[in-house]
């Protein structure tokens, strides 16, 4: 793993406010939690661009995203690389070592500096069988997934690709959880956006310019991607 690891220094257990994925649910206390199972007294930091674990690679632990966002990609036999997924704070990843799956299917990659809990196979599956609130956690958040994924397909399956890409824009600003603009943090590219929507960059290029025409996206001073909630109303469009 290129990312560097440290010792985490854990003092009074708190809350963590990035393990809320839903309004309705519980707070896990997981420095409380961690702090009473071996093998999890450390963190990972990485950098943007570096590489949390590569694809072929031996799956032999989870990763809870504390702080940062990261990318999930795939390569052919061909070389040819393809975006699964993005993940924001809150996000458990890696997951696939718990059914067996001795090496890595994909490549995790931090688009900013991140901060993550390693956990190995072991201690995750005490965790999943001692403590009911993050095995609740883990299966909401598995089922979540899947139907992101579900609504992925029938939208690439069935909408244009101006329209998979304002959806993905207004996913990736977190629409509807809070105000009317939210900027982008940067690792979103003209280039993973292709990937994420299956096309050329030229076409997002294009869709991009007119986006910006009609003021559905900006940039800020620090060129930041912003998206404005109107971007909706390429989705509502017939």
């Amino acid at each position: 793993m290129v990312a560097r690891t440290v010792a985490a220094k854990r003092k009074t257990p708190r809350k963590s406010e990035s393990f809320r994925p839903g309004k309705k649910r519980r707070l896990v206390d997981w420095e409380a939690i961690l702090a009473r199972i071996p093998g999890v007294q450390t963190v990972v930091e990485c950098n943007a661009g570096q590489v949390i674990f590569r694809q072929g690679q031996p799956a032999d632990s989870v990763f809870f995203l504390r702080r940062g966002r990261v990318k999930i990609t795939v390569v052919s036999r061909r070389g040819k690389e393809a975006l699964v997924c993005t993940l924001d704070s809150g996000d458990l990843f890696g997951e696939g070592c718990l059914i067996g799956q001795r090496l890595r299917i994909s490549t995790a990659s931090a688009m900013t500096d991140c901060i993550l809990d390693r956990l190995p196979k072991r201690s995750l599956a005490l965790m999943l069988h001692e403590h009911h609130d993050v095995s609740e956690f883990f299966v909401r958040q598995l089922l979540e997934r899947n139907i992101r994924y579900e609504q992925d397909l029938v939208h690439q399956l069935f909408n244009s690709s101006e329209k998979r890409l304002a959806r993905i824009l207004l996913r990736l600003a977190h629409f509807g959880k809070k105000g009317t603009s939210e900027t982008i943090v940067p690792g979103i590219d003209q280039g993973n956006l292709a990937k994420m929507v299956g096309t050329t960059r030229s076409r997002i290029n294009f869709f991009m310019n007119r986006f910006k025409k009609f003021g559905f996206v900006g940039y800020d001073r620090e060129t930041n991607l912003t998206v404005n909630n109107s971007l909706l109303s390429v989705l509502l469009n017939d």
